[in-house]
């Protein structure tokens, strides 16, 4: 395939400047929130916190980015 790469294109730029980082940022909110809600579930069903790998960080309330 002849011409530039994809990084070098106006797509390939806007893709790994723009896009990219608004998925992460968004995984990053929807694993906020899947911690929150298995929280509040756990609670309601009062059902002990089950222990995962990853040591659970305190939930704060966050703008709409999650921070």
């Amino acid at each position: 395939m002849s011409g530039p790469s994809f990084f070098q294109t106006h797509m390939g730029q806007r893709f790994y400047e723009g896009t990219m980082p608004a998925l992460v940022r968004e995984l990053k909110r929807l694993n906020d929130n899947m911690e929150r809600l298995v929280a509040a579930a756990e609670r309601f069903t009062g059902q002990p916190t089950a222990s995962s790998a990853e040591p659970t960080r305190p939930t704060t309330p966050g703008n709409s980015e999650g921070e």
